[in-house]
């Protein structure tokens, strides 16, 4: 063996990092990791932004609607007190128009009475005279001071005339006579009725013919 065989060294063999070896095998122009990592950190942030925007809107959208729960329980108690208040004042009301009419209707029951007195004076005085004189004057004014009187308070006397068609609203038949007017017709009136204001307060007696005698 020679002597430049015994004294060749061998090269020490070069140690690659790592670094050096991912730097290696990327090609150019693509993403190295490190870009990658930074990528899915950026798309990270934007997501937890985005996120905590919605948050946020949602929680303005629910003070939102918690104040417009409010203001309609707010409405609701005020519409509830205005309609306490109207009620209150309806009865209030209903009491008042009440008593109106009820010192109306005495009003009007003290002037009736008041002009039935004055009848009333007229049959004295007609039954003070003799025993001999002539009363029948007295009690026709008496009674046309009477029929003054209904006809003041808007009431009028039923008493149809012989022959008139039967009314039986207006009229109580008592029973059926022979007669010379039409049949099925009024023949007498056995005693007047009265209306008042167009209601019948009491339907007039009446007797109906039964046919030519």
């Amino acid at each position: 063996m020679s002597d430049d065989a015994g004294t060749e060294q061998e090269e020490p063999e070069t140690v690659e990092t790592g670094d050096e070896s991912a730097g290696s095998d990327a090609e150019p122009g693509e993403p190295t990791l490190a870009d990658e990592v930074a990528e899915h950190d950026e798309n990270l942030a934007d997501r937890v932004a985005a996120l905590e925007e919605r948050a946020a809107d949602a929680a303005d959208r629910a003070d939102e609607a918690e104040a417009r729960a409010e203001e309609a329980e707010e409405r609701a108690d005020e519409l509830e007190s205005n309609l306490a208040r109207t009620k209150a004042d309806f009865q209030n009301y209903k009491k008042r128009a009440k008593k109106r009419q009820e010192q109306q209707r005495e009003r009007a029951t003290e002037d009736l009475v008041s002009r039935l007195t004055e009848v009333r004076d007229n049959l004295v005085r007609a039954l003070d005279q003799d025993e001999d004189a002539d009363i029948r004057p007295g009690v026709e004014s008496t009674l046309e001071t009477f029929d003054r009187v209904l006809a003041e308070e808007n009431v009028e006397v039923i008493a149809p005339e012989p022959g008139e068609d039967v009314d039986p609203e207006r009229h109580e038949v008592m029973m059926r006579v022979d007669s010379d007017r039409p049949d099925g017709t009024v023949a007498e009136v056995y005693k007047p009725g009265y209306e008042m204001a167009g209601k019948v307060i009491e339907a007039a007696q009446v007797t109906v013919s039964d046919g030519d005698e």
